[in-house]
């Protein structure tokens, strides 16, 4: 059955290639990007099934007019996938507040931005799939991302007591936990900062693997954009899924060191309960 689409950051990445397989496979698709000119050829191709938007995810305003508009031409959107994102690397002592700000604006504030948006529509209809691209650094602190890391964090914080509300309303809420994938991510996308000699080894470290990582990932987005596409047409999809194996990995050996360090510090966390 076609579903009505609406993604952020649609020009390149994950994004682009999950506008292609939503068009490919039959749905409508309001595919934004700052700008619209990088998505005429989808316009192009599929004609009437997509609608190509201008979008900054920090503009409130901006953010109102896109819904606005998917609401005009599909009337009503099922699936949001707030993709729009950037991680650059450097230093937390060496990476300027303002350079922490711009981050967080656009990995989380766009993020709930966008929600708030579309959750009077997912409403109204009671139904509704969020999609919210996170990252195994929003499971798993990296050294040289703390901005990143700190958004992806409050996207997975913020969306697990959304989920709790949208399920009173029949809208589903999933986390989307993608690893290493061979997009402009850790290319161009990215400034690589290896910083002062004190933190190399972790953050001068971090940077030099991302530039010999680029095009070697093992996430192929083309199948991450049928995975996505699988979890969208799901009646019970889940919460949370990590994408890649190299995410699967990192945030199953993560939690298990989480679990292991709460059980040898438990009499140290109930010690602080009031007598009984």
């Amino acid at each position: 059955m076609s579903s009505r689409w609406f993604i952020t950051g649609s020009s390149r990445g994950l994004g682009r290639a999950l506008a292609e397989a939503v068009l490919q496979a039959g749905h409508s698709l309001v595919a934004t990007a700052r700008d619209p000119a990088q998505l005429a050829d989808l316009a192009e191709r599929y004609g009437g099934a997509v609608r190509t938007v201008a979008l900054d995810v920090t503009d409130e305003a901006a953010a109102q007019r896109a819904v606005h508009a998917a609401a005009e031409a599909f009337g009503g959107i099922d699936v949001l996938v707030n993709n729009a994102g950037y991680g650059n690397v450097d230093s937390v002592e060496d990476t300027p507040l303002a350079d922490f700000r711009q981050q967080i604006e656009t990995n989380l504030f766009g993020t709930i931005i966008m929600t708030k948006a579309v959750i009077p529509l997912m409403r109204a209809q009671r139904s509704g799939h969020l999609v919210q691209l996170s990252s195994v650094g929003g499971r798993i602190g990296a050294p040289g991302r703390a901005p990143y890391s700190a958004a992806k964090w409050g996207v997975e914080g913020f969306s697990e007591s959304l989920a709790l509300e949208m399920a009173l309303i029949g809208v589903h809420v999933t986390i989307v936990e993608p690893g290493g994938f061979r997009t402009d991510f850790a290319g161009a996308s990215t400034e690589l900062r290896e910083g002062r000699a004190e933190y190399d080894a972790v953050v001068g470290a971090t940077a030099r693997r991302q530039r010999d990582y680029d095009g070697r990932q093992p996430g192929d987005p083309a199948r991450a954009a049928q995975a996505i596409l699988a979890l969208a047409a799901m009646p019970q999809p889940p919460l949370r899924i990590a994408l890649g194996s190299d995410a699967a990995e990192a945030i199953e050996a993560a939690d298990t060191r989480r679990l292991e360090e709460l059980r040898r510090w438990r009499a140290l966390s109930v010690s602080t309960d009031f007598p009984a």
